[in-house]
């Protein structure tokens, strides 16, 4: 069972930074895509952020020129840098990974972000 385990949400300023951190238990490179959704209160899941195998990213409208994917298949971890915080990226944020083999997604249970004052 492939396990994701998020880490470094938390509080930041707006126009301020946050690192998010997500640990894959399984090979990281078995993976289509990797890729950080957020969910706020009455709002659906969605798309931040995703990197391919072949490091191909793909961003939101909304965090483009602002936020940034990484990958690091050695430390089984996919980042996201979080610069130019404004109060509308206050959501949960997940770690998802796409499976090659299709079927469902692995999901990581969320780190809280909040962004104020």
């Amino acid at each position: 069972q492939v396990q994701l385990m998020e880490s470094g949400g938390g509080l930041g300023q707006p126009g301020g930074s946050l690192r998010l951190s997500c640990l894959v238990s399984g090979t990281i490179s078995s993976f289509k895509a990797l890729g950080w959704y957020r969910q706020a209160p009455g709002k659906p899941r969605e798309l931040i952020a995703s990197i391919t195998s072949g490091d191909r990213t793909n961003y939101a409208d909304f965090v483009r020129g602002r936020f940034n994917i990484s990958r690091n298949n050695a430390k089984k971890r996919v980042d996201l840098q979080m610069n130019s915080l404004k109060p509308a990226d206050e959501a949960v944020c997940c770690c998802n990974a796409e499976r090659n083999s299709g079927g469902a997604d692995y999901w990581g249970q969320g780190t809280q972000v909040t962004v104020s004052s």
